[in-house]
């Protein structure tokens, strides 16, 4: 019988890091690729008509839908601190005699 090979699962940064301190080759990890960040998986509940959107949006860009989530909630995510300072001045406007200069402020993680 001929036997599949398995993928074998990718190495954590802190196993990298601990064979380095003890003095093993980790070269192997860092050449002909890129380093990147841990995922972490959630799940999150959607209503039949909020998927609906979701996958014509996808479509329509031509695109996954989780990519269409990530798009969505990367700016909103970003936008939170802003939130959070209006909340604390109980207000949903900006502070007194700030005016938003487009050039030098930004919603999108710049300082308002």
């Amino acid at each position: 019988m001929k036997k599949t090979l398995r993928k074998k699962k990718p190495i954590s940064a802190e196993q990298i890091a601990q064979m380095a301190d003890r003095g093993e080759d980790v070269t192997r990890y860092f050449t002909g690729g890129k380093m990147m960040n841990p995922i972490q998986r959630v799940n999150v509940d959607f209503t039949a008509e909020m998927l609906e959107e979701l996958d014509q949006e996808a479509a329509g860009l031509n695109i996954s839908r989780q990519a269409v989530i990530k798009t969505l909630v990367r700016p909103a995510a970003r936008l939170a601190p802003v939130a959070a300072e209006r909340k604390a001045n109980n207000s949903g406007l900006l502070p007194r005699g700030k005016i938003l200069d487009s050039d030098k402020d930004s919603f999108l993680g710049g300082t308002i």
